[in-house]
């Protein structure tokens, strides 16, 4: 499992575009971890699944309201990761209204959450393999902090958790 000064795991994560922009096609876009991640400090959180209640009514919203706060503790950017298609995130994300607040990130085949070691699994429940639901503070592709929810809890890896972590 991945620990504290580790760095991010080489995968390659979806994104998708409401507009052509910056040479990005509208579909899905290939997000390189280790590139996106170099030289920045991220906000990573990762949940069980897009349009999930404690997803869309606690932990998304809660990143967007903090997003300046955030910004000026000199995180550069928050992705959010869930193992969903691009297209579902994107559709989350117009939901959410993250604009361009939060990148909405797709793990579609949940390589990301492997090479993590944060899995969680939901087989018998129609989900499958998803992500555990955590929160990271990344600095130039390390971890800096690390917080993991135990399983059916959100206490940790909250946004204002991580506004904490950041100021510090």
């Amino acid at each position: 499992m991945i620990q504290v000064g580790d760095q991010l795991p080489a995968a390659t994560l979806m994104e998708f575009h409401e507009t052509e922009e910056g040479g990005c096609s509208i579909g899905p876009n290939p997000v390189d971890v280790v590139a996106a991640s170099a030289g920045k400090t991220i906000a990573l959180f990762a949940l069980p699944g897009a349009f999930t209640p404690t997803c869309s009514a606690k932990h998304v919203p809660g990143y967007i309201a903090n997003h300046d706060a955030l910004r000026a503790a000199g995180v550069d950017e928050i992705w959010c990761v869930s193992v969903n298609d691009a297209f579902v995130m994107g559709a989350w994300a117009r939901d959410q209204k993250t604009g361009d607040k939060v990148r909405m990130l797709g793990d579609g085949d949940a390589v990301f959450a492997k090479a993590t070691g944060l899995t969680l699994d939901l087989t018998g429940k129609g989900m499958g393999l998803r992500s555990a639901r955590y929160s990271m503070l990344v600095k130039n592709g390390k971890v800096v902090t690390l917080n993991i929810e135990a399983p059916g809890k959100f206490e940790v890896s909250d946004a204002a958790t991580m506004l904490a972590q950041a100021k510090a």
